[in-house]
Order: C-alpha cells, then structure tokens, then sequence
C-alpha cells in the first residue's frame, strides 16, 4: 500500500482518475490546468542547471517536496505544516524520502528561524529555496496541498480506516476545539477526525515524527480506498477538491510522462530521518539537525539524483 501512495504522490491525482474510464481525459486536462502554476526561485545555478536538463521522457531522476499547508482563517499565507521530499530514480527502481521537522532550525532569507516560517514569509518559492539550502540537493518539482481539504477528501471517498498505535484525546488540545478521543486499535474516521488524527502533536512521545507517522496512515487510507471508487460521481468530487486546493508547477505533459515512465521506481522505497535534538534558543524550541548525519542524507539524495558524479 505504501507504494501506492508514493506513485499517487509523484503522479498525485492522475493515478486516482485512470480508473475513470472514458472520463479520465476530460478530469485530467480540466485539473491540471487549474492547479499548475509556475513561480521565480531563487537557486544555486547548478540546481538550476539540473533542473532545466531534466528529460521527464527519458525518466532522468528527478526531485518532489511534496507542501502540505495550515492556513488559519484571516491568514493570507499560512505554514508549511508537512514537508516531504522524495528523489524519484526509475533506473534504479528506487524512491528516496525524507521528511522534514516543522520546528527544523535553519537558515531562511538570511537569518535563522523555523523551516515551516518560510512559507509565511516567502511562499511556495521561499519553503523551495529553504528546503535546497538544508539538504543542499535541488527541488524540481512541487506539489502543494492544503491539508484542510483532508477532510473533503475523505469524506469523498466515504470516510477512512486507520490502525492507530497510540491513545489519545483532543479534551485540553489547542490546535483544535473539537473533543474528540482516539482509542488504540482499528479506527474509521470521517473528514474532521481523520484531519484531527493527523494533526495532533504534542501527546505524542515521538513528537513530530509521530505525527509524520499518522499523517501518512490518512493519506495511505485515502489512496486505498479511492483506489476501489467506481463511481463517476466520487471520482467528481474529488476533482472538485482537487482543483480548489493543489498547486504544482508539474504540466500535464509532465504528469503523463512521470506516469508512464516512473513507475519503476515504486520497487524500492527508502525513507531517511533527519536526527537532531530539541533545544531552546531565545526562548524559542527548534529543532536541531545534527550536522554530520544530515550530510550524509544529503550525499545519498544526491547519489539517487545522479548528482555525484
């Protein structure tokens, strides 16, 4: 299941719609037409140079940070609340993620800060150019989700099912004024709770990493049982979220291609944690990567994407 779900995020949505029969074109160049959008970044010339050398149709590796987005009513921007980048290498059948801390302190628009403050600062362009200088590997590609629409997504597809390792409730929680309490064991979710399951933070031991954890259950959950609609009219809604809540400057020419040419690279998935350690700084918790560990993710990123030689 979980290669499922990294084939659905590096074709994001067209890999729900092929199932739509003779309505996948219609909902395929109707969707991406409204959600590809094409921004300025500011990068190192050689990633800029990778970039502009990519041949998507002669399945060249290529890089994904995949953005999920928390946006408070009244908030123009919001913040990066996920973080996921993956190296896709068909050549090698194989898939790279690693996923970055919310708190991670490190260098944005010359001065330091919490990686998910890019977003607010800088937007979409500023989230890419924080997330190179940290792993010092290019980002290609974007995929942009505003992590409300969750809960439309779920309810699309008639609610999911999670198996959930750890007990916990929302009574005292501030990240939501829901009460909610969420048993061990298997647990079907609507909308708002499988948003709440996902979100919740601070009761877990793990921390952020725990969250990550629930995070990718809801989107897994998501895939699976879209994977089984066959109906034309769930298939619709979930366009409908679709168009109103993703952005990425993949083309559709660029989504049919990583379809048909990547697929290889679902045989072998390898996920990377970036260690560090909580420390308070001006009375501000960060999260510390260690230096010597987090350059070697990024020698292994680089080495998946070619870039070592």
């Amino acid at each position: 299941m979980f290669k499922k779900f990294v084939l659905f995020i590096a074709t994001f949505i067209t890999v729900l719609i092929l199932g739509a029969g003779s309505f996948t074109w219609q909902f395929v160049t109707s969707t991406s037409s409204s959600i590809h959008e094409e921004i300025d970044i500011e990068r190192k010339p050689e990633f800029e140079e990778h970039h502009d050398q990519i041949n998507l149709k002669k399945s060249d590796p290529i890089s994904i940070l995949l953005m999920g987005i928390d946006k408070s009513a009244g908030e123009e921007r919001g913040r990066s609340d996920t973080l996921i980048l993956m190296t896709i290498n068909p050549h090698t059948k194989s898939t790279h993620m690693v996923s970055i801390p919310r708190d991670t302190y490190t260098r944005i628009k010359g001065a330091e800060d919490k990686i998910n403050s890019a977003y607010h600062v800088g937007g979409t362009a500023m989230t890419i150019s924080s997330v190179e200088n940290l792993l010092d590997v290019p980002v290609d590609y974007y995929v942009k989700v505003n992590m409300k629409s969750f809960v439309q997504i779920v309810d699309a597809v008639g609610g999911i099912e999670v198996n959930n390792d750890l007990d916990f409730n929302t009574y005292k929680a501030t990240f939501t004024d829901k009460k909610m309490r969420f048993p061990k064991g298997r647990l079907n979710l609507k909308g708002e709770e499988a948003l709440i399951f996902a979100r919740m933070r601070k009761q877990d031991p793990r921390g952020d990493f725990g969250r990550q954890i629930r995070q990718r259950q809801v989107i897994e959950a998501v895939i699976e049982k879209g994977a089984n609609i066959s109906s034309v009219t769930k298939f619709g809604e979930i366009v409908k979220v679709v168009e109103h809540n993703v952005k990425t400057n993949l083309t559709f020419n660029d989504m049919w291609k990583v379809q048909s040419n990547y697929k290889a690279a679902r045989e072998n998935i390898q996920q990377h944690k970036i260690e560090g350690s909580d420390k308070k700084i001006k009375g501000t918790y960060y999260y510390v990567p260690d230096k010597k560990k987090l350059h070697t993710i990024s020698n292994e990123l680089k080495k998946h994407l070619g870039l070592d030689r």
